[in-house]
């Protein structure tokens, strides 16, 4: 599994590696079903002028529609970054099954760090979750991503 793992989030990787390049926060994520990419994507928050534009819920809408459902129970969602509470809300209303993420985000994280929606007994589906799989590369990229953004910020000051 750990191979598998590895691998969804390689992909995932090289999706946010594209959001860096469009000027995005670099977050990267990839639905797989029965070992098969069935939706792939990246942040496009500022392309799309929507906060909304989360790498995951994007995948969650490819992949539904690819898989003409509404569910994603046999699915795993692989993403750089802990998801944030809308995010995590909903794959627990797509059902999803896993959920494989990189980095920690202690400001936003909602599946673990700050709190953890998609494991909380009161809703109706809890989603089985692996973290840190490839943790130091998915953070060194947002670390990199954001200090060239304060570094340009300074720069246009002077």
């Amino acid at each position: 599994m750990k191979d598998a793992n590895e691998a969804g989030m390689r992909v995932a990787l090289q999706e946010a590696n594209g959001a860096a390049l469009e000027g995005e926060v670099p977050v990267g994520a990839v639905v797989m079903c029965k070992g098969e990419i069935v939706a792939q994507d990246h942040n496009r928050i500022v392309q799309n002028n929507d906060p909304t534009g989360h790498a995951e819920l994007l995948v969650i809408r490819q992949a539904t529609d690819f898989l003409n459902t509404r569910w994603l129970s046999d699915c795993t969602l692989y993403v750089t970054l802990e998801p944030c509470a809308m995010c995590a809300g909903s794959m627990v209303l797509a059902r999803c099954s896993h959920l494989v993420f990189g980095a920690f985000d202690a400001k936003t994280g909602a599946c673990g760090s700050l709190r953890n929606v998609v494991s909380d007994p009161r809703l109706n589906h809890r989603i089985d979750v692996v973290s840190g799989v490839l943790e130091a590369e998915c953070g060194q990229l947002l670390k990199q991503f954001f200090a060239t953004l304060r570094e340009k910020k300074v720069k246009s000051k002077k």
